[in-house]
């Protein structure tokens, strides 16, 4: 029988069939599958293993293990990740030589993990690389400096680091330099030195993206004022929704947005959802106030924290809560401006209730094309809108290519 028209037009729309929707990303994804921005094994691996990769059976769940992980193989093809930039983080603490050499550290065990699994990862230096490898059935292998205090003052080690792999580096992580300010430390810099301007160059000459993550506000201006190849921010959110000093501000979006760049979202639990950081806080407070770490969470945690926890619930936070901040940058910046660095295994604590290791992409998939999203714009989150930006700055390497290295005369 049919409606009489009033009655239809005011009818609420049939919820979407999630069977639907996840046949229909599981297709998406296989054709499409993600580039994720932002991984840590490496320093698991280094700190909870030993930096020994062979301890690590990455061909098992590793979230089974004692010293469990958020990444291992099976998950990720589950996830249908086809590409991954591991970061090759030390501590911001770790400064002079010795963050020279724990950096190529870290890129041996990269190229370790990789060399271990030939069958699954291959190593990629370029936006063609990665189509290739992700179209073989392979997961390509790319690596991230994680903060500017890596390279030692050096413009040298900056080159060295790309010739063994490296395609992005952030420029600080959580202190300032004397030549770029984070986020969440007082400014030494201002924004940029005039060294900091020839790091950001020196990257435009060789093809490595800035990755503007973990920085302050005035050193992304600045950055966006002197760069000329777009950015990214490999692991960061929109702070309108949770006002963490590292997530991206409106205003800051917007020339993102505008210098082509791309802001892959972080999972993490404290950078997405103002509750949860709230309550982290709570916690920590509680945590210090008996002398207690807070650093240890579920049944690994003190027993007076769990305690505690009983009558102060954890906020829940889901896909859904990683959907409202890909909708959110996307509507400031443009849906070509977003993608995805999960942060995964840099997560302390728990991460997304659905999405608690590198198999719960497509979880995400599924809540945006409830919301609407088309498959076109869901292609260039998963992995079109980065390699757009990774092939533009290939271009601008090569439209420099004449340059002769910078020689960086006021080394901090």
């Amino acid at each position: 029988m049919l409606l009489p028209l009033f009655l239809a037009l005011a009818a609420p729309a049939a919820p979407a069939d999630d069977a639907a929707l996840k046949a229909r990303v599981e297709r998406l994804l296989t054709a499409s599958p993600v580039i994720d921005g932002h991984n840590d094994l490496p320093w698991e691996i280094r700190t909870k293993y030993d930096a020994k990769v062979e301890a690590v059976n990455l061909n098992k769940d590793t979230s089974k293990l004692p010293l469990p992980l958020q990444t291992d193989i099976p998950r990720l093809h589950r996830g249908h990740v086809g590409a991954q930039f591991w970061s090759v983080w030390i501590t911001a603490d770790n400064l002079g030589p010795r963050a020279v050499e724990m950096t190529l550290e870290e890129i041996d065990i990269v190229k370790r993990m990789v060399g271990a699994h030939p069958a699954v990862f291959e190593l990629a230096g370029t936006a063609a690389d990665i189509r290739r490898i992700a179209g073989s059935g392979k997961i390509a292998a790319l690596m991230g400096v994680e903060g500017g205090h890596q390279i030692d003052g050096r413009l040298s080690v900056l080159r060295r680091y790309h010739d063994l792999g490296v395609r992005y580096m952030t420029l600080t992580h959580t202190l300032s330099l004397p030549w770029a300010d984070a986020s969440t430390d007082a400014p030494r810099s201002g924004g940029l030195s005039a060294f900091g301007r020839q790091v950001v160059a020196e990257m435009n000459r060789i093809g490595m993206m800035v990755d503007i993550s973990h920085v302050s506000d005035a050193t992304m201006a600045a950055v966006l004022a002197t760069t000329k190849a777009p950015v990214i921010a490999s692991h960061s959110s929109a702070r309108a929704l949770d006002d963490a000093p590292r997530n991206i501000p409106d205003d800051l979006l917007t020339k993102i947005g505008a210098n082509g760049g791309v802001v892959m979202v972080n999972f993490y639990p404290s950078f997405v959802s103002q509750a949860w950081r709230n309550w982290d806080k709570a916690r920590t407070d509680y945590a210090k106030s008996i002398g207690a770490s807070a650093e240890s969470y579920g049944a690994n945690a003190a027993a007076a924290l769990i305690a505690w926890e009983r009558t102060h619930p954890e906020p829940i936070v889901t896909s859904a809560t990683i959907a409202d901040h890909v909708e959110h940058i996307a509507r400031i910046a443009g849906k070509g401006a977003v993608g995805l660095g999960s942060d995964y295994d840099g997560i302390n604590g728990t991460a997304p209730r659905d999405m608690t290791g590198v198999d719960g992409y497509p979880a995400l998939f599924v809540e945006l094309a409830r919301r609407g999203w088309s498959d076109a714009e869901l292609a260039g989150l998963a992995q079109g809108n980065i390699l757009r930006v990774m092939a533009q700055a290939e271009a601008v390497a090569a439209s420099m290519a004449g340059m002769p290295p910078i020689d960086a005369t006021d080394r901090p």
